[in-house]
């Protein structure tokens, strides 16, 4: 293991697990690392949906290690989840997490490229989520060597400018999404204004922007307004 270590290896991965918002998570190379800005995420949609008394249903894109979608669960009894990912390998570990978390009776998951698996006919989404693929080509390289040699780049790789993900289900989602529904990012360094601008041109509203502990643009809450 200190070998493995010195050459780098995330210590998540040597040990198997990761805390996230109180939770122990199993992990593999085939997930991301959950890391404390994600849980900015959690924290602003619990804060958007406070209100919310029915049933929500949730989906997560690119559910990894299902993390997300799990945290949320864990602390809205009455809500039931998605998860959708590209990767069988990472769509198992979010399965195991469900299950250890006793979960997997309100959390189901499927493999998918962001939409492409759900139906549209199916009841929408109340809350949609995703911590997508951010970082551009460029930014690659300039990655720490225990984040670029080990985490899965297609976790990572957001295309040339980084917006590639955020561009593909803010096409996809209309269909999928409630007629109040929530629609949450977390947002890489220097995106908000980017991504907000996606978010303005899509729907015609603007989005709001939430900070991290760091004070860090971390997430963007993204509101559909009820139609008169």
């Amino acid at each position: 293991m200190i070998d493995r270590r010195a050459n780098f290896e995330p210590v998540a991965y040597l040990v198997g697990n990761r805390e996230f918002c109180g939770l122990d998570f199993q992990l593999s190379p085939a997930t991301l690392i959950p890391r404390p800005d994600s849980e900015t995420l959690v924290e602003a949609v619990l804060a958007a949906i406070a209100d919310h008394e029915a049933p929500l249903r949730v989906l997560d894109l690119g559910t990894g290690s299902g993390c997300l979608l799990l945290s949320l669960l864990a602390v809205l009894p009455k809500a039931t989840g998605v998860g959708l990912d590209i990767s069988e390998d990472a769509l198992s570990m979010a399965k195991t997490n469900a299950k250890r978390l006793d979960l997997e009776n309100r959390a189901s998951f499927k493999q998918s490229e962001w939409t492409a698996a759900l139906d549209p006919k199916a009841a929408p989404f109340d809350v949609v989520l995703s911590n997508p693929p951010y970082i551009s080509h460029d930014d690659l390289a300039q990655l720490m060597p225990d984040v670029r040699c080990y985490e899965p780049m297609g976790a990572l790789d957001g295309g040339p400018d980084g917006l590639d993900a955020y561009r593909a289900i803010i096409e996809q989602i209309p269909p999928f999404l409630s007629a109040d529904g929530l629609l949450a990012f977390e947002l890489g360094a220097g995106q908000a204004p980017m991504v907000g601008t996606l978010l303005q041109t899509a729907f015609g509203q603007p989005p709001s922007i939430h900070k991290d502990l760091a004070g860090h643009d971390r997430v963007v809450l993204f509101r559909k307004a009820l139609r008169s």
